[in-house]
C-alpha cells in the first residue's frame, strides 16, 4: 500500500489527540477547574472552546461557522489524500506528515461534532511572556505536519 505512513500518522496523531483531550478535559477535571499549573510558566492547563480556528479566528460561534469549519477541514483533508495517492513515489516523510495533518485535522472535527467547539488545553508561557492562547495536541500535529509537508516535498534542488 503506498500511503501506509499516511494511516500512521492519521492514526498517531487523531488517537493521541483524542486521548489527551479525554484525560486532561474529563478525567483531570479541567473542564470544572479551569486550570491546572503542571510545570509554570512553561506548561500549564487551562479551559477553552474555540469556535474559530487558530487563536479564535473566524470564531462566530454560529452553527452555519462551525459547519463551514467541519466542511474546510475535510475539504482539506481529502484534498491531502488525493495529493498523496497520486504521488506513486511520496516519500515516507511526506505521507507521515499528511497523516499528521489529516488527523489533527480529523481531532479537531470529531470536537467540532461532539461539542460544537474546539477543546483547548495547553498553555506555555516563557521568558516573562505571558501567552494568553490556549491549543491543544492536534494542533501540534498540524503545525509538525505542515512543516514536514515543507521539508519533505520532493523536490531535489538542481546542482548549479
Amino acid at each position: 500500500m503506498a500511503a501506509r505512513w499516511m494511516i500512521w500518522g492519521v492514526g498517531l496523531s487523531f488517537l493521541a489527540d483524542q486521548a489527551s483531550k479525554y484525560l486532561v478535559i474529563h478525567w483531570m477535571g479541567l473542564d470544572q477547574r479551569h486550570r491546572i499549573d503542571v510545570l509554570p510558566p512553561f506548561l500549564n492547563f487551562r479551559y477553552g472552546e474555540n469556535n474559530g480556528i487558530n487563536f479564535g479566528l473566524f470564531g462566530g460561534g454560529d452553527e452555519a461557522s462551525r459547519w463551514m469549519l467541519i466542511g474546510m477541514s475535510l475539504a482539506i483533508c481529502l484534498a491531502l489524500v488525493i495529493w498523496i495517492a497520486r504521488s506513486q513515489k511520496a516519500a515516507r516523510g511526506m505521507q507521515l506528515a499528511a497523516g499528521l495533518v489529516i488527523g489533527g485535522a480529523l481531532g479537531n472535527v470529531a470536537d467540532r461534532l461532539l461539542y460544537g467547539y474546539v477543546l483547548d488545553f495547553l498553555n506555555t508561557s516563557c521568558c516573562g511572556i505571558q501567552n494568553p492562547f490556549v491549543f491543544n495536541v492536534a494542533d501540534i500535529f498540524i503545525f509538525a505536519g505542515a512543516a514536514g509537508l515543507i521539508f519533505f516535498d520532493g523536490r531535489r534542488k538542481k546542482p548549479a
